[in-house]
């Protein structure tokens, strides 16, 4: 089966059912998955292949190799290349020339942990989580932590300042904002949860909150997590990927072939579900358009 309904409203958003393509397979653990509206491609990372890869109808090419066991992948409102990487604990930027510019790395003098998924907000403020888990045999360069916690933070668009937000996860991981901006949603891998912060005028953090939880039978927890136009939540978890809407009523879980890392919303409609998961990406078809990173950062 492979939806499992727990709310009438999931097929208006997903649908029936849904069919899954395997659009290329062959690594190590795929992550990190960015569309590009005007190549109509998909960026993705290998992590433990040390692998970035870019997917067109033509087939698979590697876009950068080494590279720093990248994870998590977004636009900025320049239109460039925002990368998490596991192995260096930065947060960097790809310049026009190429040239690579770094936005975050340290916090009081130590080492960040190991970036890993990251967003933009209108403003251009650069939001990121700080998971351990690049720290770790496989998925990152095994070496001890410096700092005590595992936080989120946010880089300011000129890479000058970097701010705390929030340093009392168990593993923050996804994260994506509210269509208002108002709001900002970061799940928590280790704890199973996603939490929600209203967002201040300052780009800081307050009134911190569960808003749901991932329930259900299967490999999987909190990963990566999208919002789609009507403000639904794609967010991994057991099983597959749990569907929420606005009001945080968990709408059903799609389930796919092998364990979810995460995912982005693709194709010139962007309706496609575009979904990396252990040694391959697939893509599948919804109803609702998905939000699209390139379309966020160039507003305002």
């Amino acid at each position: 089966m492979s939806v499992s309904v727990r709310n009438p409203k999931f097929k208006s958003v997903v649908g029936d059912a849904v069919e899954f393509e395997r659009v290329a397979n062959g690594f190590l653990f795929t992550e990190g998955p960015l569309w590009h509206p005007g190549e109509q491609s998909l960026l993705f990372s290998d992590m433990p292949g040390d692998h970035m890869r870019k997917w067109t109808r033509q087939g698979v090419t590697t876009f950068r190799k080494p590279c720093a066991q990248s994870n998590g992948l977004a636009w900025d409102r320049q239109g460039r290349l925002l990368v998490c990487e596991h192995a260096s604990s930065k947060l960097t930027r790809t310049e026009p020339d190429g040239s690579i510019t770094v936005l975050a790395s340290h916090h009081d003098g130590k080492e960040l942990n190991s970036p890993n998924d990251v967003v933009v907000k209108s403003d251009g403020g650069v939001y990121f989580t700080d998971p351990t888990y690049g720290r770790i045999e496989y998925y990152g360069n095994p070496r001890p932590t410096q700092l005590g916690f595992r936080g989120v933070y946010r880089a300011a668009a000129d890479g000058k300042t970097l701010t705390l937000l929030a340093d009392d996860f168990g593993q923050p991981n996804g994260l994506c904002f509210a269509l208002d901006e108002k709001r900002l949603f970061v799940n928590d891998t280790e704890r199973r949860h996603i939490r929600v912060f209203d967002v201040k005028a300052d780009g800081t953090l307050a009134n911190s909150r569960v808003w749901a939880e991932t329930t259900g039978e299967g490999k999987g927890a909190p990963d990566g997590m999208k919002m789609d136009v009507e403000g639904n939540i794609y967010c991994c978890g057991p099983g597959g990927i749990h569907v929420f809407d606005p009001q945080a009523v968990c709408l059903g879980v799609i389930h796919l072939p092998e364990q979810t890392a995460n995912m982005c919303f693709g194709d010139e409609d962007f309706r496609t579900l575009y979904v990396t998961a252990s040694t391959s990406v697939y893509r599948l078809r919804v109803k609702v358009a998905g939000r699209a990173q390139w379309e966020m950062s160039k507003r305002g």
